[in-house]
This record gives structure tokens, sequence and C-alpha cells, in this order.
């Protein structure tokens, strides 16, 4: 039976790379699968899921126009095992519909990655919606410089600062964001 799973953490957790790993799964037993990847992360390149492992893998882009369901549907063959989306944080309430609709209706599972917050401790239009109506929702864990379970996501500036206040989308890498327990995250303390 078809599911929609949630996989989410903080940043640098590796979901991309289990993203990656289960894509690779469906594919060397003979079955295709469909990847996505938010449009607006090109860092490795337009397309392509990438992890910081270095592990690659050319995909399909959304935006936040793009009706997924229907994109799904018209890629279609009888060899399509499985739907992965990386970014699944910057999914719109209508896409998240829109996977429940792949799952319920084409009985194909659909395997989600994403932040399930964002800088500021709130909650990603795709996250919420993916918490709420997932079949299935899976923490992937990281840790905080302190060694602590690490739950945040903190944005900090060329000094170092934590910063609290900004755009909620604001693509970037350990250049500009790291995962902090709770207690790091609220004291600012982003370590050496």
């Amino acid at each position: 039976m078809a599911k929609l799973y949630f996989y989410y953490s903080a940043m640098n957790a590796g979901k991309t790379t289990r993203l990656l790993q289960s894509s690779f799964n469906y594919n060397e037993r003979g079955m295709e699968t469909i990847l996505y990847t938010f449009k607006f992360d090109n860092r490795f390149g337009d397309a392509k899921v990438a992890s910081r492992i270095g592990l690659t893998h050319k995909s399909y882009t959304f935006d936040r126009d793009l009706d997924i369901y229907s994109d799904v549907a018209a890629k279609l063959n009888s060899n399509i095992a499985c739907v992965l989306i990386d970014e699944a944080q910057f999914l719109t309430k209508a896409q998240v519909s829109g996977l429940c609709r792949i799952v319920d209706e084409l009985s194909i599972p659909v395997l989600s990655y994403g932040l399930r917050t964002d800088f500021l401790g709130e909650p990603f239009e795709g996250s919420m919606y993916l918490l709420l109506w997932a079949d299935e929702l899976v923490e992937v864990k990281t840790i905080c410089h302190c060694g602590r379970k690490a739950t945040m996501n903190a944005k900090f500036d060329t000094s170092r600062k934590v910063l609290r206040a900004g755009d909620q989308v604001d693509i970037g890498g350990n250049e500009k964001y790291v995962a902090l327990c709770r207690k790091h995250y609220f004291a600012g303390d982003i370590g050496k």
C-alpha cells in the first residue's frame, strides 16, 4: 500500500543522502523513480539533487506554481515505483495535497525530505502540511556542537552572530546556517 512519508530534521542530518540512497535502491531493482528538488536551490547545478557528501542525481524541479500531481501523472509509466521530493519544506499546501493524491489515487509512494522549521523557529508551509497529512513521519537526527540532538536551524552573519530576522527562503549551506540544540539556538551560540 502506497504511503506519503515525511523525513524531517534540522540542517545537515543527511536527508538528501537518504533520498539518493532510496532512489538507488529502487533503481537497482529495476524500478524507476521520479525525483524533484526546489528550483531555486541551484548551488550544485540546475535540476540536480546533491548531497554534501558528493552524491548527485538529475531531477525535475518544482516552484510554487507547479501542479505536482499533474506533472507526475504526465510522467507516469508502468515502471514508476516511487516519487522522491528533496527540500520539501518549500512545497505549498496545494502541492502537499497533490502528493496525497499521488499516493491515494495513483497508488505510488511518495518520500519527501525537508526541514521542519526555518531559522526563526517557524514552520515552513510545506513542512507544516506534511507533518499534518503524511502517513509516516520519520525524524532524521543530527547533533549540535555540544553533542545534544539538534532540532533548530540558526542563520548567522559573517561575524558569526545569530540572525533573528530576515526572509524565510534564503538558500545556503554551512556558510550561513548551522543546526543547534534548542538551548544553544535560543542562546545564540553557534559554537566554534
